[in-house]
């Protein structure tokens, strides 16, 4: 086997490939195009057995401080069959290794980890000991090309993906009992009605919601413009789905979507919304709809030990285990920037002052994380 790893500078061409191979939508062109807006660059690259395509993957790239260069990272990808996911890595690691030279490329795969799917309610411990197997098959060429496993995870692993191929009643079987009664109360309430959001005032609506329910649950958002991003670069990838009561947006849940998976980027409802239980209406109304779009993945992005999840296990009587997070680090301060780097995550995904203070000065913010790191004292994530 001879590879050849080459750019993709065709935004056609590049869907086309992710969604031939089952790509997941965090792999499509518009994603790529939106984090570029925000400190990443995009390189979309095919990798090649002679005229035969095996693999592709969209790699984030992002500037860091000197002396540790930039950071790669394959969100959900890359796409390739199991007997060629270890050539494929290797390829891609390579490739990027002289093309970009960056600290290390770090993977976080749309590939169940090996034993999984998990009965509903699994434990930390059944995890643990899925993931403390020694690998093989594909899981040990994926580890003999150089990756890792790696506990700094960006996209969280432990998730629910549901196979919404199924008619309404086989649909309606998975859900709980009581989130079966809510769905058909939220259906039967007077002056109801689902839909796609196709107006400003609407998206306004949403992104109102979407704030109010961030301070409820005590987690982040990015700006309205970032979510606008969504909308136009994304194009029909992108499902914005909502619940309205009359003229009132009271529920929303917002999706990207490729020819297989549909993810949920967030949701949110109002408080008459939740009144009415009509985030169950509209969580089962989107997966109907997305059946209809011909997809068959339904990933609910991401399971934690809070009320958010909570109220997705009720969609579904299993839960699923993606592979989670693997690096290969490519330079000698790869160990340094490792213990550096949650702390730098877990600002990220609060949208502290502090971290926002880290981007205009990221030497600084490294620096002391890594002197939190080594004196084994948490830093604070609050300004």
């Amino acid at each position: 086997m001879t590879l050849t790893v080459t750019p993709c500078r065709d935004q056609t061409e590049w869907d086309a490939l992710v969604d031939e191979a089952g790509g997941h939508p965090l792999q499509l062109w518009g994603w790529g195009e939106l984090k570029s807006r925000y400190e990443w660059s995009a390189d979309r690259l095919v990798v090649r057995d002679g005229d035969r395509t095996i693999g592709s993957a969209q790699v984030l790239l992002r500037t860091l401080p000197r002396p540790f260069r930039s950071l790669a990272y394959i969100p959900r990808g890359p796409q390739a069959a199991e007997e060629d996911r270890g050539p494929v890595l290797a390829a891609l690691t390579e490739y990027v290794r002289t093309t970009h030279r960056p600290i290390a490329l770090s993977i976080e795969p749309d590939w169940e980890q090996p034993g999984a799917p998990l009965e509903k309610g699994a434990d930390e411990n059944q995890i643990a000991v899925l993931q403390e197997r020694a690998p093989v098959g594909w899981l040990a060429e994926v580890e003999a090309a150089g990756f890792r496993r790696s506990t700094n995870t960006g996209l969280i692993p432990r998730t629910l993906i549901v196979d919404v191929r199924a008619d309404d009643e086989t649909l309606m079987k998975g859900l709980t009992s009581s989130t079966r009664q809510n769905v058909r109360k939220s259906f039967r309430a007077e002056g109801v009605r689902f839909g796609e959001v196709t107006t400003d005032a609407d998206l306004d609506a949403v992104l109102a919601i979407n704030r109010a329910t961030a301070e409820r649950a005590d987690f982040a958002v990015h700006d309205d413009a970032y979510h606008r991003g969504i909308r136009d670069l994304l194009g029909d990838r992108s499902r914005l789905l909502a619940a309205w009561e009359g003229e009132e947006l009271v529920a929303f849940v917002w999706l990207v979507v490729s020819g297989t998976t549909a993810f949920e980027l967030y949701g949110g409802v109002s408080p008459r919304g939740m009144k009415l239980r009509l985030n169950y209406g509209l969580k089962f109304h989107a997966m109907t709809q997305m059946r209809e779009a011909g997809v068959s993945r339904y990933d609910f992005n991401g399971l934690l030990n809070d009320g958010i999840s909570d109220f997705k296990r009720q969609f579904a009587t299993h839960e699923d285990l993606l592979l989670g997070t693997w690096d290969v680090p490519l330079s000698p301060l790869y160990s340094t920037f490792e213990r550096a780097l949650p702390v730098v995550r877990r600002g990220l995904k609060r949208g502290v002052p502090a971290v926002r203070g880290a981007l205009r000065d990221p030497r600084g913010a490294v620096e002391a994380a890594v002197r939190a790191a080594r004196s084994g004292k948490p830093q604070s994530t609050t300004a």
